[in-house]
């Protein structure tokens, strides 16, 4: 018997009516404790930090999702990536994509570079990945593709050059989410989702997750699961129960979002690049893209992320995005409504400006979430807009 799709899994995997009641949705366990029959016998549950029966149903399911054997989530995209990065000591190193979510480089910047943990931002191809490479990498990380100029980078190259080197390869999936891209099929180790996006997909729920197969920490004497469990548990950064089930409500409709979400991309990306205002389109779905045809070999489709440049100084770029109506000028993305952000100002701002310059980082970088709206309307909204530059 084949597999489910993927459409099926959205809707089915490691979900169960409830025993008690027959409920087809999985109820929410809105309690912090679990009685016990006596001391250290219970039925699975003694602490919610530890577990709830609401996050091992949506464990099981991202997991299921993603082609991994085990999933954990955690309160936001941070806490999982942080948690990736406490299984590292003081004196170990790290490679990055120097084109990364705001976020992420801060934390390796001015969190963990204060822990002792040297990071190394790189233009990530096989040849930069191997050059970077010390005695000490333990851990390259990277997004493909990436945040906010969308780069399309070898998953497979990369993670066979980790992997030969001992190190661990960690994918941030999130533009893409599990219908379009699996990471770990193209032999990465750990895959993050900043759940808050595409998954949960309604712009009401921060909450990131690890999805990975358990295996050996090739510098440790403990096992991927065995590690991030305790972490998870000892840090504490875990999600609330209603928020379980609002992602678990989300993921049923994950593959038909993903796809209204691709086809209103495409469209949007098509007219920008034919605007006489804009000066470039960057979307891996465009034969323009210099990354699109490994996008069409290591994934099933280019999702919903796209950043253009118009022909605009700084002080024209935000009145223009003021203009817009139907685009939501806000930071985050993934969700069912159109979002526009200006990175240099809003969720890149905590990259230095030299550094912002270096990568391509422009003062006139624009970042769309096209959600699932009609493609005509958003058109339209960016004509107006375009026309007042």
């Amino acid at each position: 018997m084949r597999p489910p799709d993927f459409e099926t899994l959205a809707v089915h995997a490691g979900i169960e009516p409830d025993p008690l009641t027959g409920a087809v949705m999985t109820p929410i366990y809105q309690t912090s404790t679990y009685a016990q029959s006596a001391p250290g016998e219970h039925k699975g549950y003694d602490y919610s930090r530890s577990d709830n029966p609401t996050r091992t149903v949506l464990q099981a399911q991202l997991a299921a999702l993603e082609g991994g054997s085990r999933a954990l989530v955690y309160a936001s995209g941070l806490a999982a990536t942080d948690c990736v990065l406490n299984l590292l000591r003081s004196g170990d190193h790290v490679i990055a994509s120097d084109d990364l979510y705001g976020g992420t480089f801060r934390l390796l910047e001015y969190v963990a570079k204060p822990r002792g943990i040297e990071t190394s931002f790189i233009a990530m191809n096989e040849a930069s990945v191997r050059a970077a490479l010390k005695p000490n990498t333990r851990l390259v990380w990277f997004e493909s593709p990436t945040n906010p100029l969308l780069k399309v980078i070898d998953i497979e190259a990369v993670a066979r050059i980790a992997s030969e080197h001992g190190a661990l390869c960690a994918v941030d999936n999130t533009f893409l989410s599990p219908y379009f891209q699996n990471p770990l099929k193209l032999g990465a180790h750990l895959v993050m989702h900043s759940m808050t996006k595409y998954i949960n997909g309604h712009s009401d729920v921060i909450m990131g997750c690890l999805i990975f197969n358990d295996r050996p920490i090739p510098w440790a004497d403990k096992g991927l699961y065995e590690r991030l469990k305790f972490l998870q548990n000892a840090v504490g950064g875990v999600p609330a129960p209603m928020d379980c089930f609002l992602a678990l409500r989300g993921i049923k409709t994950l593959a038909l979002r993903m796809k209204r979400h691709e086809e209103n991309a495409l469209q949007v990306a098509a007219w920008l690049e034919a605007h006489p205002k804009i000066e470039r389109v960057i979307y891996p779905g465009l034969a323009s893209h210099p990354g699109h045809a490994l996008a069409c070999r290591q994934a099933r489709g280019h999702g919903g992320m796209l950043s253009f440049f118009p022909r605009a100084k700084l002080p024209q770029v935000p009145c223009f995005l003021s203009d817009l109506k139907l685009f939501t000028l806000a930071e985050s993305l993934g969700g069912v409504e159109s979002l526009i952000e200006h990175p240099a100002i809003m969720t890149h701002a905590s990259i230095p400006p030299e550094r912002r310059a270096e990568i391509g980082i422009t003062d006139n970088l624009i970042r769309c979430s096209v959600g699932i709206e009609s493609a005509r309307d958003l058109i339209d909204d960016l004509d107006r807009a375009l026309a007042k530059i």
